[in-house]
């Protein structure tokens, strides 16, 4: 799988993952740590990659946006956890996950939770 790291996530999750056979692009290493979260979300789509953050703020974005790409792994309270321990996070559950990611949804992925909503995300208003 194709992931792009934010910025505020560890570059440290990324080796565990690539150990493991994905493509990894970390945010800060490409330029994007300043960038606008839309921009980030357009360099996801772009590359065709899962956009992993601890933001909710993408989601939000997804969500009202109405676009079906790209997807979204919200890794919740990171901030509590090592980066060794929230790539094995991401590793434990992709089996589960990997197909709404490949195609188009927004994972919100906890010590104990997991959600998921695909995409685009319809309002019933």
């Amino acid at each position: 799988m194709r992931f792009l790291l934010d910025h505020n996530l560890s570059p440290k999750v990324a080796e565990p993952l690539r150990t493991a056979g994905h493509d990894v692009t970390i945010a800060r290493e490409v330029g994007l740590s300043s960038a606008s979260d839309e921009v980030v979300i357009a360099t996801a789509r772009l590359e065709r990659r899962v956009l992993v953050s601890a933001d909710t703020d993408f989601g939000a974005i997804l969500g009202l946006s109405g676009a079906a790409t790209p997807s979204f792994l919200l890794m919740r309270r990171a901030s509590n956890q090592r980066p060794a321990e929230q790539a094995a996070l991401i590793l434990d559950n992709l089996d589960v996950v990997a197909g709404d990611l490949e195609g188009g949804a927004i994972v919100v992925l906890g010590e104990a939770t997991l959600r998921i909503h695909r995409l685009p995300i319809i309002s019933d208003t």
